[in-house]
């Protein structure tokens, strides 16, 4: 035990020294603003940029709209689009637009980012009028200057990632504590890591790399973010690390962002693989490999506390008044760190529960956690007499933007229910006798937050079918798409959507039992 402990003081004792250094380097960003400064007179790269959307319309089309307004020169740019198994009509977006190249993946599913990234790459391979690719997701916003700061950031680094700028007025209580961590992630961390030269993890959703890089490695990895981090280190490991640039920035609405961590797991396991070849002369892949296993500050603060108890009480290898010395190093760096961070005293506050919340969130999957709530799934979807339907749809927001999400028809014991699920919220209705109760009941609550199911009974031109089922699930579509040659409604159900949805004007239940009869 006493050399457990021994090593774990060792372990938070360097990150502290590490910490303070980072936090006093992060204090003179001046290479940073000379870069910004001086961008119009770089020489300029001929840039791709490369857009993956997955019905994204909205975002889409502001997106291009701020590329033709780019003051980099029109003719050292090239946009390509790529929509996957889009059903917006987003295609519609790029009739007779010389602007835009695009690939419009039909009829084959969804192929995703990495593959659907990599059969673009592998046509502008013999492209050799292109220096670099600048990759971006459809659901960003970036200012006049976003293409003049990327070239002049690529003078001194071949692959780049950026700072993501979010709102976070219409986010619950977590998620504004791991908004406000990750804002001083960016401004801190990885800022200061980069005035020291150091790698950073690669961001698919806006990231930057030399043409030539991506030839000799032969593709990129936007599969998830777990493999970004793998193509991180293969980076560092080719002595083309990917370095942090805050001047690239991009904005992202707050329904559209995703917070991503890799898993620890997957460092671990990074960690093992790639421990065995840091001691070549390729100092930064060393570096990278080490920070791997950067330590959680709840982890970093529990060890101390066991730490200053146990060498105040007993003998320890080193004196009690060293430890105390290298814990109040650590205190100074958080204090330091904040100083630049561009954090508001309201957000330095939630981030100061960022602990509290890891904790929690380190409890939910720990094993035995895991196991019980897997359990008690597992009973809630067994009830007898039970079926459940599970629908991947989209719901508009008050701005007109399609947002991914999955419903869940449940039918047991003869009541019927829907679960609501986006990204980690979920809502459950309460039990009906009928779905189509449940449903009215999902859309007037979707209602109050301004949103739209993009279903076919959430449509104007759905009429329910009185088939005399208690679920009444059928109805008919009164449009004419595809085609106005259709003159009689065609047979739908109340889940179906297509890409000529129209929002009907929300009723109650009351208004609806009126209208039935």
């Amino acid at each position: 035990m006493e050399l457990i402990l021994d090593i774990l003081y060792i372990y938070v004792a360097i990150y502290s020294f590490y910490f303070l250094a980072l936090a006093i380097r992060n204090l003179n960003d001046k290479p940073f603003k000379i870069e910004k400064r001086y961008t119009q007179y770089d020489e300029k790269d001929n840039l791709a940029v490369i857009i993956y959307a997955r019905n994204n319309k909205i975002t889409l089309e502001n997106l291009i709209r701020e590329l033709k307004m780019q003051d980099y020169p029109i003719n050292n740019f090239r946009v390509f689009v790529i929509l996957d198994n889009c059903s917006d009509g987003s295609e519609k977006l790029f009739a007779n637009e010389p602007f835009v190249n695009f690939i419009n993946i039909k009829n084959i599913g969804t192929v995703g980012k990495d593959q659907a990234v990599s059969m673009l790459l592998e046509r502008l391979s013999k492209d050799e009028t292109i220096n670099s690719y600048v990759f971006l997701d459809a659901d960003r916003s970036i200012p006049a200057n976003f293409l003049t700061t990327i070239n002049s950031a690529l003078v001194n680094n071949s692959v780049l990632s950026g700072e993501t700028l979010m709102l976070t007025d219409n986010f619950g209580p977590v998620d504004k504590i791991k908004a406000a961590y990750q804002k001083y992630h960016m401004n801190f961390m990885r800022k200061a890591r980069s005035l020291f030269g150091l790698a950073s993890s690669a961001d698919s959703g806006v990231f930057v790399i030399k043409k030539s890089i991506v030839d000799e490695i032969g593709s990129v990895d936007f599969k998830d973010i777990n493999t970004e981090l793998k193509y991180s280190m293969l980076l560092s490991k080719i002595k083309c690390p990917c370095i942090y640039n805050p001047n690239i920035q991009t904005y992202v609405d707050t329904a559209n962002y995703e917070f991503r961590k890799p898993r620890l797991s997957v460092r671990l396991e990074l960690f093992k693989n790639c421990f065995t070849q840091i001691w070549s002369k390729n100092f930064t892949f060393a570096e990278h490999t080490i920070s791997l296993l950067n330590p959680n500050i709840l982890m970093v603060m529990l060890v101390y506390m066991a730490v200053i108890k146990h060498s105040y009480r007993y003998y320890f290898f080193v004196d009690f008044k060293i430890v105390i010395l290298t814990f109040l190093m650590l205190i100074a760096g958080f204090g330091i760190s904040l100083i630049n961070s561009k954090l508001r005293f309201k957000e330095i506050v939630l981030l100061c529960l960022y602990p509290i919340y890891s904790l929690c969130h380190i409890i939910k999957n720990l094993p035995p956690v895991r196991i019980v709530r897997t359990k008690i799934s597992e009973r809630e979807n067994s009830v007898s007499d039970s079926e459940k339907l599970e629908v991947e749809t989209f719901v508009m927001n008050s701005s007109g933007r399609e947002l991914p999400c999955k419903l869940e028809f449940i039918s047991e014991t003869g009541l019927s229910k829907i679960k609501f699920i986006y990204k980690n919220r979920k809502f459950i209705t309460g039990r009906h006798l009928r779905m189509i109760d449940a449903l009215q009941e999902l859309r007037q609550k979707l209602n109050e937050y301004g949103m739209i199911l993009k279903l076919c009974s959430c449509c104007k031109h759905f009429s329910s079918d009185n088939d005399g089922s208690t679920n009444m699930l059928k109805g008919f579509c009164n449009s004419d798409y595809p085609s106005p040659s259709i003159k009689e409604p065609r047979a739908t159900l109340i889940w179906n959507s297509c890409t000529d949805f129209e929002p009907a004007v929300v009723t109650t239940l009351l208004d609806e039992l009126s209208q039935e009869k």
